[in-house]
């Protein structure tokens, strides 16, 4: 009977931060998906010859989300990790270095250059996007 008791607290015991759910930023579909939106956003703002497809965004920002809760996190959790002003912060550096590493400036003429090749690439970012004619 103490076997068994010991057992059940080291399972128990154990299992608490096996089954700790990793932050949003740690799980690589989730910030992987929010970073193509943060860096199809950018591209749209600061590139006049490219708009966004905004149902296509919406459509995959819900993925997301859905991909999160069915993952284990709260509504909550995803709201909050979306407001994160410094997990915006960590996305915007990483655009910036996504340019620089592409040799592009972080000016219109560079978003829109990478915008194309994001477009041409087929690229989650790229998918959605659009070049206006």
């Amino acid at each position: 009977m103490v076997r068994l008791m010991v057992a059940t607290v080291l399972i128990c015991g154990l299992s608490g931060p096996a089954l700790a759910k990793p932050a949003l930023r740690d799980v690589p579909v989730i910030d992987n998906g929010l970073f193509a939106v943060a860096l199809a956003d950018q591209i749209r703002k600061s590139c006049p010859s490219i708009s966004a497809r905004f149902f296509r965004a919406y459509a995959y920002l819900r993925n997301l989300q859905t991909a999160a809760e069915e993952s284990g996190y709260t509504r909550a959790e995803v709201e909050a990790h979306l407001d994160s002003e410094a997990e915006k912060e960590r996305l915007r550096l990483r655009a910036a270095s996504l340019l620089k590493d592409q040799g592009l400036r972080a000016d219109a003429s560079g978003y829109c250059a990478l915008g194309r090749q994001q477009i041409a690439a087929g690229t989650d970012a790229g998918r959605l996007l659009r070049e206006d004619r």
